[in-house]
């Protein structure tokens, strides 16, 4: 596993490309690449098996609790997760943990096991969420939470600014 805010970073952009209506194949693969994944040959098939992943994995970080989001991880850990193994996919890769069941796992499985992972992990270390939806009205955006502060509650520093502004603008009209 990489980063912490690495793998935040990638998981992130992965869930909220899948859940756009327009999004295919080259964009995944290129987002892959852009998180220093290994280039993938998907299909449509794949990012279809993608999308029913992400909704999943979207759930553990829209649950309203620890509890949901912990059973939630469980849940896909129990399905998906195999014996962790080191991999080094070749050499092109430092070594690192996988739990899925092998370097020619299909992808949704391969993104379901290894996010499923980080996403526990993060429950550990934190002992809370490991993130959620973006507050700002209108935005349906997920994010993983990385800080070790305060809660956060925006996909970004664009929907904090707007929510405040829109915020201000309620109070004093």
């Amino acid at each position: 596993m990489g980063s912490t805010r690495a793998l935040a970073d990638r998981t992130t952009a992965l869930l909220n490309a899948l859940a756009e209506d327009t999004v295919d194949a080259a964009r995944i693969t290129s987002l892959f690449t852009e998180h220093g994944e290994i280039t993938p040959d998907l299909t449509e098939d794949d990012v279809r098996a993608l999308r029913e992943v992400a909704g999943e994995l979207r759930h553990v970080l829209a649950a309203d609790s620890l509890d949901e989001a912990v059973t939630r991880v469980n849940a896909l850990l129990a399905r998906e997760a195999h014996p962790p193994r080191l991999a080094n996919h070749g050499g092109t890769h430092g070594w690192h943990l996988h739990v899925d069941c092998d370097d020619e796992a299909p992808w949704d499985e391969w993104f379901a096991a290894s996010t499923g992972l980080f996403l526990a992990r993060l429950i550990s270390e934190r002992q809370r969420r490991p993130g959620g939806v973006c507050a700002a009205h209108g935005c349906d955006r997920v994010f993983v939470e990385t800080a070790h502060g305060g809660v956060q509650r925006y996909c970004s520093r664009r929907c904090a600014t707007r929510a405040r502004v829109a915020a201000h603008r309620r109070t004093h009209s």
